[in-house]
Order: structure tokens, then C-alpha cells, then sequence
């Protein structure tokens, strides 16, 4: 496999930007598998360092299951509202809505170390972190609540 097909396989996965991926399977030798073990680190890097940002925008998103019997809300927090309103910020606030109905947790902390339930090969901290990453702003969990008939 030449190494755009590389970079276009890394890029359909990760969504990052060309010259991060390109970075990352040069610093690899040209091996996808050790490439996304240095994007991960590049985006654990990325969100610490944007971890200190202000977070004076986001959204309100809900997940009701289809036996409208479980349901949640949460609030997702991000920089800008330009983020708000993107279409990748929502769908992770979807997803984190559904999570919670799916798996009741407490907490912040308990939520933040689940295995995200379409991957579990993911935590939800890995999901955000991936999404500072990609969206360039901090991104943080606010308050949350499940529901259950």
C-alpha cells in the first residue's frame, strides 16, 4: 500500500488533518498501527494543552430510547459557538447522550472511563480527547442526567 492510501485510510478513521497524519506515519516508518498510536498521543497532547481554555459556549442534547422508557440530557461545553454548531460536535453530544442512557453513570469521573458503547475499545475520555483534537477547542462534559421509567 503506497503511502496516500496510507494517509487516506488514517484520514477516513481519524478525521485529522492531512499533514498531522503525515507527520504522524513519518515519525512511524510507514506503519498505520504505530501512526495511530502517535495521532493518540498527539491528540492526549492537544487537549492538555487546550485543557486551561475558557468554555463559554455549546449544547443541550438528549437521547430517548426507542422504548421511551430510558432517556438522558446533557450539556456539552466547547470555546466558540462556530464548534456548537458543528455537525461533528453534535453527533458527540449524541452519542454521549446515548451512552448515558445506555449505562447510568453516576459521575463525571465513572463516565469519563467507560469503554464508549459503540467501541469499546474507546473510553469516553478517548472519544473527547479525539474530538479536541480534530475540533481544535476544548472540549468538556457539563452537567448530565439519565432518566428511567
Amino acid at each position: 500500500m503506497n503511502e496516500i492510501e496510507k494517509i487516506k485510510n488514517l484520514r477516513e478513521a481519524t478525521g485529522l488533518s492531512f499533514n498531522q497524519i503525515k507527520k504522524a506515519l513519518d515519525e512511524a516508518g510507514g506503519d498505520e498501527v504505530k501512526a495511530v498510536e502517535v495521532l493518540k498521543s498527539y491528540g492526549t497532547s492537544v487537549a492538555e494543552k487546550k485543557s486551561s481554555r475558557e468554555l463559554k459556549e455549546g449544547i443541550v442534547d438528549s437521547y430517548i430510547h426507542g422504548n421511551k422508557k430510558v432517556g438522558s440530557i446533557l450539556e456539552l461545553h466547547c470555546e466558540t459557538d462556530f464548534v456548537a454548531r458543528n455537525e461533528e460536535f453534535q453527533l458527540l453530544a449524541h452519542n454521549l447522550a446515548m451512552h448515558i442512557a445506555a449505562t447510568h453513570p453516576t459521575d463525571e469521573a465513572e463516565l469519563l472511563g467507560q469503554a464508549f458503547i459503540k467501541d469499546p475499545n474507546v473510553t469516553i475520555q478517548d472519544l473527547i480527547t479525539s474530538a479536541i483534537a480534530k475540533l481544535g477547542e476544548n472540549i468538556r462534559i457539563g452537567k448530565f442526567a439519565t432518566f428511567v421509567l
